[in-house]
């Protein structure tokens, strides 16, 4: 067996969580990665944990990227970054985290058609108004 075989097995290879992190493309680099981890937002088998962490298959993962939220289960281990079919064979989202995730975004979406724009841009007659109005609060 060479040096190239005993790479390729899942069960010899050992990849530190950055590193998976971003051969399956959660982040774009290693070092967005590594803060990510650092700053809490990626929490391995539900306890927080360093880069360095070794990850093993079936392992579960927890990791928040602005508004969306996901939790993952590793199905395979990889050091190499690939094309992005390649990268989600890595990882299976579960059942819960999809259905909350669309069940957020589109509690997002009604918010924001429930405040719609104004159709103009004020006046200078609207905005000494509105001016006078809120002076009127503060006092």
């Amino acid at each position: 067996m060479t040096v190239a075989d005993s790479r390729n097995t899942d069960t010899e290879q050992k990849v530190r969580l950055d590193k998976w992190l971003w051969a399956a493309r959660f982040f774009k680099t290693r070092t967005l990665a590594k803060a990510a981890i650092e700053g809490g937002k990626v929490h391995y088998n539900d306890q927080r944990c360093k880069p360095g962490k070794l990850v093993e298959t079936g392992g579960r993962l927890r990791l928040r990227q602005g508004f969306q939220e996901r939790t993952v289960i590793i199905d395979q281990i990889s050091d190499r970054r690939r094309g992005a079919p390649e990268a989600q064979m890595l990882y299976h989202e579960t059942e819960d985290s999809v259905r909350e995730r669309e069940d957020l975004a589109w509690q997002r979406k009604t918010m924001q058609a429930a405040q719609l724009p104004p159709a103009r841009r004020p006046s200078k007659k609207d905005r000494r108004n509105i001016q006078r109005f809120k002076d009127q609060n503060n006092l």
